[in-house]
């Protein structure tokens, strides 16, 4: 998983405001990781935990649950550590080829909206099914290449042929899962609102807090807030969802 972005301080601080979302949103998302489990999910690895939203939040909502936060960017887990503390977390410094556990430790792994920083995603099947106890679920949050929708891109359309080059399809993601010790429960859609209104989200994107807005020149970054900022001006009380794709995959025996 390459974390060269994430170790800049600036970035990690602005993905840290950036990238919040509203109490129910973020409890509705640990309900359905939860739910892809079958009993208990008490031992919990997420993988590219970034500065630990859902690390916490798994921690504060699944009963019992005790949480690795692994993720490869020492800056990006101190801002974990300042923001979403939690007895039952813990951060380290680790990648997805590289999960500082014993063999069978999880019930659960989350990778969420990290699939497509992950260089050689078949050795990362590979350790995930080393860690993963059979029957453990591993569930992948991502939007695949050709569901491309979220809102970003009504604002500034080159991002998306950034994230088309960037984002792995969804029939490689299952193949490679597939082929390396997982069968394919399903895939889903899910969306939740990220912020109360456009007027927030340009705020928001205001401190461009995803990696992808360094793929802009200054010129057409400045260009695309301008477009935000007339919408939010027309509309800004509209809530701004967003949508994911949710892969479950089971680890055989």
């Amino acid at each position: 998983m390459s974390s060269r972005a994430y170790d800049d301080e600036r970035l990690a601080g602005a993905y840290e405001q950036g990238n919040e979302m509203p109490e129910a949103s973020l409890r509705a998302w640990v309900e359905l990781f939860a739910s892809a489990v079958p009993g208990p999910a008490s031992a919990i690895v997420e993988v590219g935990a970034g500065t630990g939203m859902f690390s916490a939040a798994m921690a504060r909502w699944i009963e019992g649950a005790g949480v690795l936060a692994v993720d490869p960017s020492e800056a990006m887990l101190s801002q974990a550590r300042r923001h979403h503390p939690h007895p039952a977390v813990r951060y380290v410094t680790g990648s997805a080829e590289a999960v500082p556990a014993r063999a069978g430790s999880f019930d659960l792994a989350l990778l969420s909206r990290v699939i497509h920083h992950i260089p050689d995603r078949p050795r990362a099947v590979r350790e995930l099914a080393r860690v993963v106890r059979p029957g453990g679920r591993v569930v992948v949050r991502t939007t695949f290449r050709e569901r491309l929708d979220a809102a970003v891109y009504d604002y500034w359309p080159p991002l998306r042929a950034v994230d088309e080059q960037r984002f792995p399809s969804g029939e490689d993601v299952v193949a490679d899962f597939t082929g390396g010790g997982f069968a394919h429960l399903g895939t889903t859609s899910f969306a939740q609102p990220v912020t109360a209104s456009l007027a927030d989200y340009h705020d928001r994107l205001a401190t461009q807090p995803q990696s992808k807005f360094a793929h802009l020149t200054p010129d057409q970054f400045r260009t695309g807030l301008r477009r935000l900022e007339a919408a939010a001006r027309t509309d800004g009380s509209r809530p701004v969802l967003e949508r994911y794709d949710v892969a479950v995959f089971a680890r055989t025996p």
